[in-house]
């Protein structure tokens, strides 16, 4: 077992999205800043941290790369999920106006979500390994034709000044993130949550209409299924891995019905994990 240490991994630099999203949910926490999603595994793994914040999809640009790769192979456990509003704030070094600017910094995601400042400036967007990376780049340059799209807070840690708020596209912009432990840590069935959500992976049977039977279940029990993805594993195109939310307790006995006739047509059925919904969730959903 290892020593707990009340650090919560993120991948990015002080400042990230990720990182306002472990200081909002775990203020008690130090956020541990990691380069790369696969840091951030480790240093969970490893028990550099004792919990890791991690997105996993976006309204907008849809699912985040990679994830649905690494949390499944790793033996990590999800035990909440976190709905944060994403709002980006250009930011210049001090002093600088809006005439001086040749180039804007950002994730990839982020210069997609702002297009219409960028398009309508004529700046060039340059993709940064992240938002909060690309201000302190900024910060660090010091060159006063760049800035930087990041959150409210990176202008803080980077003593930049923000020329003008909240210049994403849409309002409708939301980042879904799981909280992920080494402890499996299921909710309690009667725990209190307004709602319980639970997410698998599983592959089917190589048999004719395995996945509609596989899913049949969810449908005639009445199990809400929140999110169904497929992607490719093992380098092929014939071996394909389901990545599935649903509302409901594995213990309820509709979920655990469905569940049984998933792993009669499943080759694998693994839990990730069974945690209480965040309140967005309801909203999100348009219920």
């Amino acid at each position: 077992m290892a020593s707990p240490t009340n650090r919560i991994a993120f991948q990015g630099d002080y400042g990230a999205n990720s990182d306002m999203a472990s200081r909002d949910m775990f203020p008690a926490m130090d956020p541990l800043p990691c380069p790369t999603f696969e840091d951030a595994f480790t240093a969970l793994e490893s028990g550099e941290a004792d919990l890791a914040m991690i997105p996993i999809e976006n309204t907008l640009a849809g699912r985040v790369a990679d994830i649905h790769h690494l949390l499944p192979e790793s033996k990590l456990h999800i035990v909440g999920e976190y709905f944060m509003p994403i709002r980006f704030q250009l930011m210049v070094l001090p002093g600088v106006g809006r005439d001086e600017i040749r180039t804007v910094h950002s994730h990839i995601h982020a210069l997609g979500q702002c297009r219409k400042i960028i398009r309508s400036n004529g700046w060039k967007a340059v993709v940064a390994g992240d938002t909060a990376g690309a201000a302190k780049l900024v910060a660090e340059r010091g060159d006063r034709s760049m800035a930087a799209l990041a959150p409210r807070l990176a202008a803080g840690l980077y003593g930049l000044d923000i020329l003008q708020e909240n210049v994403e596209d849409s309002e409708q912009n939301v980042t879904r993130f799981v909280v992920l432990s080494r402890d499996e840590n299921w909710t309690p069935r009667t725990g209190g949550a307004d709602v319980v959500v639970t997410t698998f992976v599983f592959n089917v049977r190589n048999i004719p209409a395995a996945l509609y039977k596989a899913l049949g279940g969810f449908a005639t029990n009445g199990i809400n299924m929140t999110k169904l993805e497929s992607y490719q594993i093992g380098g092929t195109f014939t071996a394909t891995q389901f990545y599935a939310d649903i509302q409901g307790h594995p213990e309820d006995a509709p979920v655990r019905r469905a569940l049984e006739e998933l792993q009669f047509f499943s080759e694998k059925v693994r839990i990730l994990g069974v945690y209480p919904g965040h309140p967005m969730r309801g909203a999100l959903n348009g219920n």
